[in-house]
């Protein structure tokens, strides 16, 4: 345990599990912190991450949901760390690195997280958003439950392939740099984490319509094992006028693949042609649920 840091017992309500030392060091070595940088930290807990990221030199803006380990750790980091207490999700990630950036709004801005197994996807897809629309970051280091790491690294025509591993390659190159043993938490969870780094950069297609697409990859993994025609049908049919048939032959897609084999320049080449379609006599803009 790091000098100065708390020892207020984990609460499960918050699905708090404690990295020990050693795993922190194992952590920060993939992190590898520099002076310069503005690290957004997402549960920072006691601050096991949070003190040495910042003895590093580097500026941290870490948001706690728990009051207490909140007002814990103010009380002990450096002038360089803001701690927010509050729920990550209901803070806009955007504005709090623009705030936080001042005049340095061209540093590096990272992402690291400890996140609540329960919330792990939610959140990843506010980072998601966020770099989406405001290209707010350069990577992010997350500790997840290892079955969500699995599917954030998928590859297409795998059995964990789906909405979470293609909305997050959009935007980033993801990779499982290592699994967690329950031993390596206090109190040990009952399941395995991993860590994933997310490397952000341009998305490799154009995706003109993001909603539509999200929606379009959501529609057709409910039913990934079925023929794309008859995957795709029902969702087309309600927007388009264009028959499900044609606008596959228009993407250059076969209708007897199945939606899990369908990798992000199949996906996007099917939302652009959907979303062209939309435009003929009859059309509707699909409504998100």
């Amino acid at each position: 345990m790091s000098p100065g840091v708390s020892k207020l017992p984990a609460r499960k309500r918050f699905g708090q599990h404690f990295l020990e030392p050693a795993w922190v060091s194992k952590l920060l070595a993939v992190i590898g912190p520099d002076p310069h940088e503005l690290f957004v930290e997402i549960g920072p807990g006691s601050g096991q991450l949070t003190l040495p990221i910042a003895a590093c030199g580097a500026q941290v803006v870490a948001v706690e949901v728990d009051r207490d380990r909140a007002t814990s750790l103010s009380r002990i980091a450096p002038p360089h760390v803001r701690v927010i207490t509050g729920d990550i999700l209901a803070q806009d990630l955007a504005e709090l690195v623009a705030a936080a950036a001042g005049s340095h709004a061209s540093r590096p801005v990272r992402v690291v997280a400890n996140l609540p197994y329960n919330l792990s996807s939610p959140i990843l897809f506010q980072i998601l958003t966020a770099q989406r629309t405001h290209h707010c970051f350069r990577d992010a280091t997350l500790m997840l439950q290892r079955e969500v790491a699995d599917r954030i690294v998928a590859a297409p025509g795998s059995r964990t392939y789906g909405p979470l591993a293609i909305l997050t390659r959009v935007a980033a190159d993801a990779e499982r740099v290592f699994t967690v043993p329950p031993g390596a938490f206090r109190p040990p969870p009952r399941v395995r984490s991993a860590v994933v780094t997310l490397r952000f950069r341009s998305p490799p297609v154009t995706i003109a319509d993001h909603a539509l697409f999200e929606q379009l990859v959501r529609r057709l993994f409910t039913l990934r094992r079925k023929m794309l025609l008859n995957a795709f049908g029902p969702f087309a049919s309600t927007v388009s006028t264009v028959s499900p048939r044609e606008l596959l032959e228009r993407a250059g897609l076969a209708s007897e693949r199945r939606p899990e084999t369908l990798d992000l320049v199949d996906l996007a080449a099917l939302a652009e042609t959907l979303r062209v379609s939309l435009g003929d006599p009859g059309s509707s803009r699909p409504v998100l649920q």
